[in-house]
């Protein structure tokens, strides 16, 4: 998920942990280890020249749970070491600070598993992305109780009972949260596909996901042999079924057989893509796994890459939404989300 979801998690860990023994900077370390392994960006950037493979970088190794077990014992170590010095001597063991790294690393990739970009839980040994898409990259109902309850913590003292209140209320209210949208995603899907049948389409798969920043507007994508077809449903619609519907065409300029990098962002995007010509040897690539957005030329796809040819490989310009004006864009997305 975002960034300061999984900042206010990581201080929930550490909070849980050693919240007790050290107040208010177990909060700051918690939030340190939920950060790190969304530093794979810039690690990314370091290993590699080019774009696609930095993008495929990111939630690759470092939101592993090996990187969870690995970099849980390095952290402890080095924290334990250069925090048990003075009159903190004691005050804690290495096994505290081991623990607090890893349920704070090891969350991290959890949590962003249930949305619907895909997560390599198993990597090294696997490089199957885990995308549970039931809640969305950014939702700010599971995020702002959560922040709340840490922010008011902050002030009670490390021995305080009601610190260990507002911790239990920050976890358990996102954690209801996050079982109504597991309930809720279950409820698509079978609405989906019953919508599917309803309007007399044929596929061989589909994908339900939220659109961004709630979870009350669901977008679904069906595949068939020549086409894609998407549509839309809000909890807040007065009939049972999916609305809104679009036919895309499916369109391959290029294949992975000319290019192994075509292959890699197929696997990206669980195969729900295009990619479509421009002009001067560019193209377009187009995530379709996330929902369209509305604007005033239409219907859009969000998640798009402009490639080009470099190398004897392709390589692509740094991702940016095709959203002229973003403002008429959250409007549409606000009434849609309404019902209808």
């Amino acid at each position: 998920m975002d960034s300061l979801t999984q900042i206010v998690l990581g201080a929930a860990c550490g909070e849980a942990v050693l919240g007790k023994k050290i107040g208010n900077k177990a909060l700051l370390f918690g939030a340190i280890g939920g950060t790190i392994p969304d530093l794979d960006v810039f690690v990314g950037a370091i290993f590699f020249k080019n774009e696609i493979d930095i993008m495929l970088f990111h939630r690759g190794f470092m939101h592993s749970i090996f990187f969870s077990i690995i970099g849980a014992f390095t952290l402890g170590w080095l924290v334990y070491n250069l925090f048990n010095t003075g009159k903190r001597i004691n005050n804690t063991n290495l096994y505290d600070w081991v623990k607090l790294f890893f349920w704070s690393l090891f969350t991290h990739p959890v949590l962003d598993s249930f949305t619907p970009y895909g997560t390599q839980l198993f990597a090294p040994f696997s490089n199957y992305r885990v995308a549970f898409n039931n809640i969305a990259v950014a939702d700010p109902l599971y995020t702002i109780p959560f922040l709340f309850s840490m922010v008011v913590l902050m002030f009670y003292n490390r021995k305080n009972e009601k610190r260990r209140f507002w911790l239990k209320a920050g976890i358990g209210i996102s954690s209801v949260y996050m079982l109504f949208t597991i309930f809720n995603k279950l409820y698509i899907d079978d609405l989906f596909k019953a919508s599917l049948k309803e309007n007399g389409i044929s596929h061989t798969r589909f994908s339900t996901q939220p659109a961004i920043l709630n979870n009350i507007l669901w977008y679904g994508i069906a595949e068939s042999e020549n086409d894609y077809h998407v549509g839309f449903y809000s909890l807040l619609d007065t009939s049972k079924s999916f609305s809104d519907w679009k036919t895309i065409p499916k369109i391959r300029a290029l294949t992975s057989l000319e290019y192994k990098d075509v292959k890699d962002l197929a696997w990206f995007s669980n195969n729900y893509y295009n990619v479509e010509f421009l002009e001067n040897e560019e193209y377009m690539y187009r995530d379709l796994r996330y929902p369209l957005v509305q604007t005033k030329e239409g219907y859009k796809a969000i998640f798009n890459l402009k490639l080009f040819k470099e190398n004897n490989r392709l390589n692509m310009l740094p991702f940016k939404p095709e959203i002229e004006d973003f403002s008429f864009t959250m409007s549409a997305l606000w009434m849609r989300l309404k019902g209808k």
